[in-house]
């Protein structure tokens, strides 16, 4: 709906505001006097009172005026600050990124990258959803996730993938249990071991499992739990052993009373990708966080 008042005409009437005169106003702005004088006179129908008092030296403003005045002041600045404000879109440096990734990546990488990126951009936000390694592939699939980070353990083949890190597994024991004093593990000496395993989907679990399932064997599952803590104080109970990234159980060991022993496979040390579908349709944003990730532009 119209309320009368234009931003041209009220910055042509504050131009007459500052320099007394509709001649000055109209030369600041490129415009000829007649115009100014139309706009001042179409604001003080608007008003239903006189703007200005004119006299031979100028103009100067009548009590209705300085309250027009005040709001055009007012209302121009606010439109200024929109102008930055939206600017920063263009920029990449406002609004939202939707991200998701797999639990090793969150506990272990991404907390200090994304501080990191977050600290040098405080007006944009990371919305970041923890998911399993195929619900991250996904997401990005579907749209719903701008970029991912998933195990590279996982089918990604239709999407544009990125080196992102590299983690390392390693077999997480009681501190006193019979395998902790060993220099390293094979996986056919331990799959017959209770296990306490990951959740179902699981990128780190499928794989062990296929793994032994190789060997002609399977992982013998005592308790199946959601999180990596919830792995860490199972072992601490003794309920089993567990097969961990080394960066989730490293800085725990003194305080749990846990062990780890590396895991003498080829396999051990797996690669975090970031995935994405198009990076055509990567938002600035988006592709600033990437080459923050990846330390490459995309």
């Amino acid at each position: 709906m119209s309320t009368g008042y234009d931003l041209t005409s009220l910055a042509l009437f504050r131009a007459v505001a500052e320099t007394g005169s509709i001649a000055h106003a109209a030369i600041r702005h490129g415009l000829v006097s007649s115009a100014v004088s139309k706009r001042i006179a179409d604001l003080e129908a608007h008003v239903g009172a006189p703007l200005l008092r004119r006299h031979r030296r100028g103009v100067e403003l009548t009590p209705a005026g300085t309250d027009l005045l005040r709001h055009a002041e007012a209302l121009q600045d606010a439109v200024a600050r929109m102008a930055a404000h939206m600017a920063t879109h263009a920029s990449g440096m406002q609004g939202a990124i939707r991200m998701a990734a797999n639990s090793s990546a969150i506990s272990q990488f991404l907390p200090e990258d994304l501080a990191e990126f977050v600290a040098a951009r405080p007006d944009l936000h990371i919305r970041l959803a923890e998911m399993t390694s195929p619900e991250v592939t996904e997401a990005v699939r579907t749209g719903t996730a701008d970029l991912g980070v998933f195990s590279g353990l996982t089918e990604s083949a239709d999407l544009i993938t990125l080196p992102y890190r590299r983690d390392t597994l390693v077999v997480v024991t009681p501190a006193d249990h019979r395998l902790a004093t060993r220099r390293k593990l094979r996986l056919a000496e331990i799959a017959a071991e209770p296990f306490v395993a990951l959740q179902a989907g699981s990128s780190i679990q499928s794989f062990l499992d296929r793994q032994a399932e190789a060997l002609g064997t399977r992982i013998h599952t005592q308790v199946a739990v959601q999180s990596f803590d919830g792995v860490r104080r199972m072992v601490q109970a003794r309920l089993g052993i567990a097969v961990l990234p080394f960066g989730v159980i490293e800085p725990y060991l003194d305080a749990t009373r846990l062990a780890m022993v590396p895991l003498d496979e080829a396999w051990a040390t797996r690669d975090l990708l970031i995935a994405i579908r198009d990076r055509a349709a990567l938002s600035p944003q988006a592709r600033a966080l990437i080459t923050t990730l990846t330390g490459q532009p995309v």
